[in-house]
């Protein structure tokens, strides 16, 4: 009988047979892996439920949205988020489809399957990764230009030119071939939007109201109308924008006259409009979906959920 490490007393039995080297390997190995599950469950649990590669541990955990748009070789919903670009489905919970968790600022759809953005690395870095470009939905991100040099808070595609507003220096500048951009003015915006109908006309927001240029955004009116904190231009042209509050606003005659709508119940993030009826905005991390011209909001996936903020939702 093989005696025990401690001491000199010989081994217990079970069912009248002595426990062999191989079953204390057995309850060893055990005792190992349940101690070394608890060990990897703390420092889950530590580092606020990411993997080492810091990717979200649950698909809906989207943080703060910074742009939403359709993608027309699907019809699916995007989001890039401050953890990565998500596609988004209706009653169904994201998707994280970006290879890398960075914020995604300025995110818009080009065309089938084409995203740009800019934003900056992960890390809670304030460096800036210029204008980025993704050929596969989202999946994978190659630098275009700018990097280290633009902080796109804001990108537009139309027109065969890509508009962005560069948040750190306050450029409003524009491209051709996402490479060699043109400053056309200096001027502090929240959000912009360009007219489906003219290159020239770009509507600004502002701390003070809208803002409208008629020479590509070489020069602005002076500001009128509601403080809008976002501001999207659809192909029908409908314009829509939204207060920092969440209310909804919408104008026929591009930015001179605006009509309130409805309301997110929530911190404004981000706003597309697809049509003057088809609408998506987000509010406090959350994304919804109007139908109606901006009247009513619904949850577009399982995680929407907005509570009302007190202060904001009667401020029209």
């Amino acid at each position: 009988m093989r005696q025990s490490a401690v001491g000199d007393r010989p081994e217990p039995a079970v069912a009248g047979r002595p426990l062999g080297r191989r079953r204390w390997l057995v309850v060893a190995a055990v005792v190992l892996f349940a101690v070394g599950s608890l060990l990897l469950l703390e420092a889950t649990n530590a580092g606020g439920g990411r993997d080492p590669a810091g990717q979200p541990e649950s698909a809906a955990d989207l943080g703060h949205i910074h742009g939403i748009g359709v993608n027309p070789a699907d019809g699916r919903v995007y989001a890039g988020t401050h953890r990565g670009v998500f596609r988004l489905s209706e009653g169904e919970l994201p998707v994280l489809v970006s290879d890398r968790v960075q914020d995604f600022m300025g995110f818009t759809v080009v065309g089938p399957d084409h995203f740009l953005a800019g934003g900056h690395p992960g890390d809670e870095s304030s460096a800036s990764v210029g204008l980025i470009e993704s050929t596969d939905a989202g999946a994978t991100w190659t630098s275009r230009s700018l990097d280290g040099r633009a902080d796109f808070h804001s990108l537009q595609a139309r027109h065969r030119f890509v508009y962005g507003y560069n948040y750190s220096t306050g450029e409003l500048m524009v491209t051709a071939d996402l490479e060699h951009w043109d400053t056309r003015s200096h001027v502090r915006l929240g959000d912009f939007a360009v007219s489906p109908a003219d290159p020239d006309v770009v509507v600004g927001v502002t701390d003070r109201g809208v803002v409208r240029s008629q020479d590509g955004g070489r020069s602005f009116a002076a500001p009128a109308g509601p403080v809008l904190l976002l501001v999207s231009w659809a192909e029908d042209g409908a314009l829509v924008g939204a207060t920092p509050c969440g209310v909804v606003h919408a104008s026929g005659d591009g930015g001179l006259t605006w009509d309130t709508r409805g309301t997110l119940n929530g911190l404004a993030e981000a706003v597309e409009a697809i049509s003057g009826r088809e609408i998506y905005a987000a509010a406090d991390s959350a994304v919804f979906v109007s139908r109606d011209g901006g009247r009513t909001f619904a949850a577009l996936t399982l995680e929407g959920a907005s509570a009302p903020i007190e202060g904001c939702t009667h401020q029209h």
